[in-house]
């Protein structure tokens, strides 16, 4: 699931013109570094990681580039395997991705540096929960948590597991609130959890290559009953936001007591004032909520592929790890024993000890469309 829509105003730039070959090679110890993520995520390695290293780097320097979208990361991985086929300057370096498969090929092509064998000094820091590959580096993650108001609920009755989530909905008809699935990932991830745990808790029955309609309607057939359950006890007898921002909206109205949100935009609204500094934050301990990592990924064939490897370690140290969270509202790639002691007090609630995911894939328009034949057909899709 891609980025969600964030408070703040997502990057403006054109990428296009970022994309187009340079008739110059790249710059030795010039480090061409590429994101497709929002404008908050390109401020942070400006403002924060940028001169930390190229303090700690005499004559090494970033080139932080905005790339626009998916697809235009996936251009550079396109060009760097052209690239290098003829023996060329890939003109990029380093760049961050959601998914280290893409494009097909791109790890059999080589050009990839195998993160794993290249003798980071932190790379045994790094969550095991979070490493997909050999060839990329999680260096930051998001996860799905549950926010409330702590004037009305402590956080020594909070639900932190799925059945006393459902108790406590009942119990408290009217206070709590999702947004439909295909409107945000908060929305979307709870309904995924419904999924998760009427199939056993195990995330494992779900990949991007198994959907089926005969097993998708059972799978998610079951999961429609856990969520049609709880319906009438929902928000307005049964309402749904609109997206993660109005979700957090409610809850910072004193509407609702308690709602999804993604780690990272609820770290912000707290940050920002838009939610008071004693906001409570849980995660479910039986099988946590669904999330994800962002991967930074080296280029083997890139003009500055050591200094980019010293920029893979030095993103996994304590100082920068610590400002994920602190900075930019974000979860640690690292295991949390490597983030700040007084952090890991402050979030102790929310460290999960498991970090699901959910694939994309064939599974999206089923569950988006069967959620709102079965959970809410009341409700206008287009609305």
């Amino acid at each position: 699931m891609k980025r969600r829509d964030f408070m703040i105003s997502a990057a403006g730039l054109v990428a296009g013109s970022a994309l187009l070959p340079r008739m110059s090679f790249a710059a030795e110890g010039v480090i061409d570094w590429y994101t497709s993520s929002d404008s908050n995520i390109l401020d942070f390695w400006t403002n924060t990681v940028k001169p930390a290293f190229e303090a700690a780097n005499p004559g090494v320097s970033i080139n932080l580039v905005d790339a626009g979208d998916g697809a235009g990361i996936i251009s550079i991985a396109e060009r760097a395997m052209a690239a290098k086929e003829t023996g060329t300057d890939p003109q990029a370096d380093f760049f961050e991705s959601g998914d280290a498969e893409l494009p097909a090929g791109a790890i059999e092509a080589g050009i990839y540096a195998n993160i794993k064998e290249a003798g980071l000094s932190n790379y045994d820091k790094v969550n095991p929960l979070a490493i997909e590959s050999d060839y990329s580096l999680p260096y930051r993650g998001s996860q799905v948590l549950l926010a409330y108001d702590s004037s009305k609920l402590s956080a020594a009755d909070a639900p932190k597991n799925w059945d006393d989530l459902v108790a406590w909905i009942k119990a408290n008809p009217g206070q709590f609130v999702y947004n439909r699935p295909d409107k945000g990932g908060s929305g979307g991830n709870f309904v995924r959890r419904a999924i998760h745990q009427a199939n056993g808790l195990d995330p494992s029955k779900f990949t991007v290559d198994n959907y089926t309609e005969e097993f998708g309607n059972e799978a998610l057939g079951k999961a429609w009953e856990l969520l049609q359950d709880i319906a009438p006890s929902l928000y307005d007898n049964g309402a749904y936001s609109s997206g993660n921002t109005q979700s957090i909206q409610l809850l910072a109205q004193g509407v609702v007591t308690m709602t999804p949100v993604w780690s990272d935009q609820v770290l912000q609204a707290i940050d920002q004032g838009v939610l008071p500094a004693d906001t409570g934050l849980v995660q479910l301990q039986d099988l946590a909520l669904a999330g994800g990592f962002t991967r930074s990924i080296v280029i083997e064939n890139g003009v500055n592929r050591d200094a980019s490897l010293k920029l893979a370690d030095f993103i996994l140290s304590e100082e920068i790890q610590s400002a994920i969270l602190t900075e930019l509202g974000g979860f640690p790639g690292v295991s949390w024993d490597y983030v700040a002691p007084e952090l890991r007090e402050r979030f102790a609630d929310i460290v999960p000890k498991t970090i699901p995911t959910f694939p994309g894939g064939d599974w999206s328009g089923p569950i988006n469309d069967g959620w709102y034949r079965n959970v809410a057909p009341n409700v206008d899709r287009n609305s």
